[in-house]
């Protein structure tokens, strides 16, 4: 009961939102809002945010980027990187080491133990994005992934 309760009150609340529905920005926004908090769901069980698992994956495929690169990867600014770096390091997850050219800057190493948990955490997300895509076809992933890179750069550029 408790469910077709929480299923009609959605579907009231979806026909409230009628006057944004056409908005693709509104559409991308809700869809994001799905997806991050079944993606944080996920992350939790590994003691992980989307900010760390974003930061943990590249620092795991780009062992020795600097935290200049990471942070122009994530799109996030550098003093707000720092935090996150403490937090990666303080968990044992990386190591900064200094950049021989230059020991101002710092180069990020995954450990052993960053590299196990970020090959579980991304096998937890491969099975939530199978699950929450499989509305849609193979081919519609692929298409949908085509278009938001298509309109991240268009708009980057």
């Amino acid at each position: 009961m408790a469910e077709t309760e929480a299923a009609a009150t959605h579907d009231n609340a979806a026909g409230i939102d009628s006057p944004l529905t056409h908005y693709l920005g509104y559409a991308m926004k809700r869809a994001l809002s799905i997806v991050q908090a079944d993606l944080s769901r996920v992350l939790a069980g590994f003691g992980l945010r989307a900010v760390s698992f974003s930061a943990l994956s590249i620092i795991v495929a780009r062992p020795g980027l600097t935290q200049t690169q990471l942070a122009d990867a994530l799109q996030i600014e550098r003093s707000n990187l720092v935090t996150l770096i403490d937090e990666l390091a303080g968990r044992g997850l990386i190591v900064r080491a200094p950049v021989a050219q230059d020991r101002r800057r710092h180069a990020l190493m995954p450990t052993a133990s960053g590299k196990k948990l970020a090959a579980e955490a991304k096998e937890g997300v491969t099975a939530h994005e199978r699950a929450l895509f499989s509305c849609l076809t193979a081919q519609e992933q692929e298409d949908l992934r085509h278009m938001l890179t298509k309109f991240r750069q268009a708009v980057s550029a």
